[in-house]
């Protein structure tokens, strides 16, 4: 017979606030159903400049360029994320996931508290006042993808409510770019994260099956090696 009990439970994706300073989470979010998808998108940041200039080789880059990269590659991940309280029946959930929803929104959001001081600062004649800055945000995919994130976009679609209007399903796109080393300063913590993460890709292309030339009927000759 049969041991649900047996089967392994699903690693759950989800997004770590952390504190730059200490590295201590600061707040941990869950994501209650891991998305169907990732969509991710990674441009590489080629020292030879934008596109090769289209046809007849009058590209307008340094030709002693084209192999050159100036930097960690741009990526982009995007994610759906569902959020149902009746799945949840038995925990009560007065406010339906107003709680969840307003938790990922904060994320892109400053405080009242750091706006105020803003206000404040302002009031006094500051004559200028740096922009808010945001904790550390990681993006959790599993042990082998913890990366530093920029929250760039996001969409709520809400599509049940209870007797009170309180939100009970909805579906929320994120947008988020990674990180880099380009992005950060050196020694910030998250950059220090993101060397960890494009580690982790190096180890996982070491253990990738080596190809061969024969699988696609070509021959050292054929790619100017040997004759």
């Amino acid at each position: 017979m049969t041991r649900y009990a047996d089967i392994p439970k699903p690693i759950r994706s989800g997004i770590v606030v952390v504190d730059p300073e200490r590295g201590t989470p600061q707040r941990i979010i869950v994501l209650q159903f891991n998305p169907d998808a990732l969509e991710r998108s990674v441009s590489p940041q080629a020292a030879g400049g934008e596109g090769d200039g289209g046809g007849g080789g009058s590209g307008g880059g340094d030709k002693n360029e084209a192999l050159r990269l100036k930097g960690p590659a741009q990526e982009t991940w995007k994610i759906t994320a569902e959020l149902d309280a009746t799945d949840q029946l038995d925990v009560a959930a007065p406010h339906g996931i107003h709680p969840q929803l307003a938790t990922l929104e904060m994320l892109v959001q400053p405080t009242t508290a750091k706006l105020r001081e803003a206000t404040r600062l302002s009031k006094n004649g500051a004559i200028e006042i740096s922009p808010i800055e945001m904790p550390l945000t990681l993006f959790t995919w599993g042990s082998k993808r913890v990366v530093p994130v920029k929250l760039t976009e996001m969409s709520v679609n809400e599509s049940a409510f209870d007797v009170n209007l309180n939100p009970i399903r909805a579906s929320l796109s994120l947008g988020m770019k990674l990180l880099t080393v380009s992005d950060l300063p050196a020694g910030h913590r998250g950059a220090e994260l993101y060397m960890a993460h494009l580690a982790q890709k190096e180890r996982m292309a070491g253990v990738a099956a080596q190809g061969s030339l024969g699988a696609m009927r070509l021959g050292n000759r054929d790619i100017g090696l040997g004759r």
